[in-house]
This record gives C-alpha cells, sequence and structure tokens, in this order.
C-alpha cells in the first residue's frame, strides 16, 4: 500500500455531518466547531474562506475546499474583516447561532440537512464535516495548508452530483451512506490535489515515486510492527545501508528508523482512541513489546501518556 493510501485509510467518518446552505448576499457563516476538517462546495454561486491567520480564499461554482481546523474560519459572501461580525455562527455541537448566541437553528431549517433564508437563494453552498480528531490521520492533517482549493476547471469532480442526490435524502442507513460519500470527497479532492503540475506536496508524497525510498515508504507502512533496522529495510529494498539512509534523508528529510517511529506514533494515537483500546494491544500492532515500552515512547514523542492522550488531556508546553 502506498504512503497516501495507507493515511487515507485510516480516514473514517463517523456521524460525519454534511449540510446545504441556500442564501443570497450579503451572507457571512463563522465557522468555530473545533472540527479537525471540513469539505466546502458551491453549486450555485461564489464565496469566499477566509481562515484565521492567512489570505482569503475564493471559492466558484464546483470548486471543492478543504478546510484544516480546529482554528476558527469564515465563509462569507466577500473576504472577511476580524473586526466584522458575522450573521451566524457555528458550534462545536453542530448548533447555529446569531453572534449574540440566540439560536437559529430552528428558525433558518428548510427541510432535511438543509438551512438558509429560503430555497430561492442565490447561493447553494455544501459542507460536510469531521468531527472527530481520531478520524483524520495526524500526519496527513499536517501536510494541508488552512485552506486548499481544487478548481472546477481543474478537475471535474464524479461525485458532486451524487452529492446533490444523497445530502436531501432522509433514508434507512443515510448517515453511513453520507460518512463514505466524505470519505471518497476527500480523497478523491487531495488525490487530484497533490497531482497537480505546480503542486507542493509533502516530501513522504514526492518520495513513492524514487524507485529506492518508494517501496522502501510501503514496507514500512505495511508492517510498522516488524522490527525493522536500516540493514534489513536496505536489504528489502536491494540497496545498500548506507545507499538507503543517503536517499531517504534527501528526499523524506529525516532517517529511516526516526520517520518509522513518527509513523508508529501516529497509529498509535489513533488506535488509543478506538472505542476498548488497551495500551498493551496497542503497543504489539505498532512494534513495541508491551504497554510501558509504548508509554516511554509516546510520551517523549508526544508529550503526554497514551491514557492522557486517549481522554483528550493536552501535551504540557515548555
Amino acid at each position: 500500500m502506498d504512503v497516501l493510501a495507507e493515511l487515507l485509510d485510516g480516514t473514517r467518518a463517523r456521524g460525519g455531518l454534511f449540510h446545504q446552505m441556500i442564501v443570497s448576499p450579503p451572507w457571512s457563516l463563522r465557522v468555530q466547531d473545533g472540527a479537525p476538517l471540513s469539505l466546502y462546495t458551491l453549486f450555485h454561486g461564489t464565496g469566499w474562506i477566509t481562515p484565521e491567520s492567512g489570505a482569503p480564499v475564493r471559492l466558484d461554482e464546483g470548486d471543492i475546499a478543504v478546510v484544516r481546523g480546529p482554528a476558527p474560519y469564515v465563509v462569507a459572501d466577500e473576504p472577511w474583516e476580524a473586526a466584522r461580525a458575522p450573521r451566524l455562527v457555528i458550534h462545536p455541537d453542530d448548533t447555529c447561532t446569531a453572534p449574540d448566541g440566540t439560536v437559529l437553528c430552528a428558525e433558518l431549517a428548510l427541510g432535511v440537512r438543509t438551512w438558509g433564508e429560503g430555497t430561492d437563494g442565490e447561493v447553494h453552498l455544501v459542507n460536510g464535516t469531521y468531527q472527530l480528531g481520531g478520524e483524520v490521520s495526524g500526519r496527513l492533517l499536517a501536510a494541508l495548508p488552512p485552506v486548499l482549493v481544487m478548481r472546477a476547471e481543474q478537475w471535474r469532480c464524479p461525485l458532486l452530483p451524487l452529492l446533490a442526490e444523497e445530502i436531501v435524502k432522509d433514508a434507512p442507513g443515510q448517515q453511513a451512506v453520507l460518512d463514505r460519500l466524505l470519505d471518497l470527497l476527500l480523497i478523491a479532492t487531495l488525490r487530484a490535489w497533490f497531482d497537480r503540475p505546480d503542486a507542493e506536496p509533502p516530501a513522504w508524497y514526492r518520495a513513492q515515486a524514487d524507485p529506492v525510498v518508494g517501496p522502501a515508504l510501503r514496507l514500512l507502512h505495511a508492517d510498522p510492527a516488524r522490527s525493522w533496522t536500516v540493514g534489513g529495510l536496505a536489504a528489502a529494498v536491494g540497496v545498500s545501508r548506507a545507499a538507503l539512509a543517503r536517499r531517504f534523508g534527501e528526499l523524506v528529510g529525516e532517517p529511516p528508523m526516526a520517520y518509522l517511529t513518527g509513523w508508529r506514533m501516529d497509529l498509535a494515537a489513533d488506535l488509543l482512541r478506538e472505542p476498548g483500546a488497551i495500551v498493551g494491544s496497542v503497543a504489539r500492532r505498532v512494534g513495541y513489546a508491551n504497554a510501558f515500552a509504548l508509554s516511554s515512547a509516546f510520551k517523549r514523542h508526544r508529550g503526554v501518556t497514551p491514557s492522557a492522550h486517549r481522554s483528550g488531556t493536552p501535551a504540557a508546553v515548555g
């Protein structure tokens, strides 16, 4: 399995939220739900996404934007200035309010997963949101800018017509359908974005095409629990230890074993937040002999113990 596939394989929406908003200018929406990742597209009209820090990004009809959280951002009919008050605010519990806190969910409801000022609005904005940090690989999130956009003229996403059809359905199993559709949209969009001629993908993505480092990365991702050494990995890909170490460092930016440790920590971080996860079992799945060994490594690299990470305790600063 290639590295992107491995990272995306761990991306699973669980109760992901889909909404469509029908409005006319002027409109503005401050999103402060703390979600790790959200996707936006416009079926009709235009808009702007303004991150908390960074330049506004225009969104045209048929474009798909991926917004990395958890920092707040504003989606509006024009580039946003921090001093202005938005018309609507989205909170972590999926509550929609006015800036003064007045709940507006019922007032703005227009139908299944649809809200706004009326069905004849000029702008038709659709978004899908991952709710939990563990649903998306941290290594993948780290590779993304605050906002990325795939333009309709660059790539026509074949999933948008299906999204338009499914988002308004209230059929049995519909949440499962929408969760998988959210995953597919993310995978398709990121793959297209990384493959653009002008793209600046992360080092691990570019390195996949290398005849030496690519196979080495795939081996590490396919079997992270194996007792790898640089010599053993070099033998598996048919080069000398020195050649692998040099080439891997040049392309990936860190030594093979440092990369493996980081990948193991990413895997452990996601596995620890699965229901019923046991530290000892997670340790063995990511290449550590027991819970103590994993705890020591996890605390060293993440700044918190596995138990604290699972409970959501932030890492200590300083």
